[in-house]
């Protein structure tokens, strides 16, 4: 009876210590974008990596499916994530207040973590659309990507460089990444337009489900705009990657950018970023777009707003800075 009654004391201490801990866990959380696309992955390869020892350091983290870049931006700022994955260029207007921005002005408190790979921006149409060119689009069912999403006002961007006004399209389509495959190969549309880090989920599914064609985008516009940027640098899909792509395709984006903002505690960024750093091999084995990531371009390469604290301090740690 005695023992019973030891053993029962010990559960019941084993089950407060449990209580205690789960209730001293520190939940994060990081912004993504559709389930299809890359952002989707860093967010979720992230918190792999930091949920392997929640109980050593004490933070939990999720990383649910959002609007992308401008949505995550948009709740870093109103305090619905902690973090973020967005485009570099996208976190350039946010901390100047620019672009989209504008209206809420400048976010003083957006801070950098880290960059990843780049987002190349890429046109797949239809093999038997007729476009060959991007000045092929005009009359044609384009998608240019949801609201809230980098990849949309990237789109945009695109667009008016060339000249090219969304309302000359038959159908402008705002569908999100898990849709625009489908609807490209049911031929509810001609092309889609998407910026990613390559290979990505949907424009595989849209290559093997039917027969497609990528546009190159490049030309004196294109050089000039990414002459004129801080935040754009040529890239492109090498020959291969996808079914039918037989030619490199020439393009230009921004990189893919982590971003937290002053609300988030140095502790809490510290332990995302050892989480990463030192799990590196790990992270980078996670989707082929991570495989040529360089520990040292990650903190000097495409981060506009100032490093947080939190990350800094592992930085300096590490001899980087």
């Amino acid at each position: 009876m005695i023992f019973s009654r030891k053993i029962a004391t010990a559960a019941a201490l084993g089950l407060a210590v449990t209580s205690q801990s789960a209730i001293a866990q520190e939940f994060v959380t990081i912004g993504t974008a559709g389930q299809t696309g890359i952002y989707y992955v860093v967010g979720q390869s992230v918190c792999q990596l930091v949920n392997r020892n929640s109980d050593d350091h004490g933070f939990r983290c999720t990383a649910p499916a959002t609007g992308g870049s401008i949505a995550n931006l948009n709740g870093i700022r109103e305090g619905d994530f902690n973090f973020g994955v967005v485009q570099s260029d996208w976190q350039y207007h946010a901390v100047n207040g620019g672009s989209v921005f504008e209206e809420f002005g400048p976010n003083d408190g957006l801070r950098a973590v880290f960059s990843a790979h780049p987002d190349v921006v890429t046109v797949v149409a239809r093999a038997d659309s007729g476009i060959q060119t991007l000045d092929d689009l005009p009359g044609k069912r384009v998608n240019i990507g949801n609201p809230g999403s980098g990849s949309r006002a990237t789109a945009e961007v695109l667009l008016e460089t060339k000249g090219i006004d969304p309302n000359s399209f038959s159908l402008t389509s705002e569908l999100k990444s898990n849709e625009q495959s489908a609807a490209l190969c049911d031929n509810k549309i001609d092309a889609m337009m998407f910026s990613a880090g390559h290979p990505v989920g949907n424009i595989t599914e849209a290559t093997v489900s039917c027969d497609t064609v990528f546009l190159q985008i490049d030309g004196p516009q294109i050089d000039a705009l990414v002459e004129e940027t801080p935040y754009y640098e040529k890239a492109q899909i090498p020959a291969g990657m996808y079914k039918g792509q037989d030619a490199d395709i020439q393009s230009y984006g921004p990189l893919a950018t982590f971003v937290t903002s002053t609300d988030t505690s140095d502790e809490a960024v510290y332990q995302v970023v050892k989480a990463i750093f030192e799990n590196f091999d790990r992270f980078k084995a996670l989707h082929p777009a991570f495989a040529h990531l360089q520990e040292e371009d990650m903190v000097s390469k495409g981060n506009i707003a100032p490093l947080h604290d939190g990350a800094v301090r592992y930085y300096r740690e590490r001899g980087w800075m």
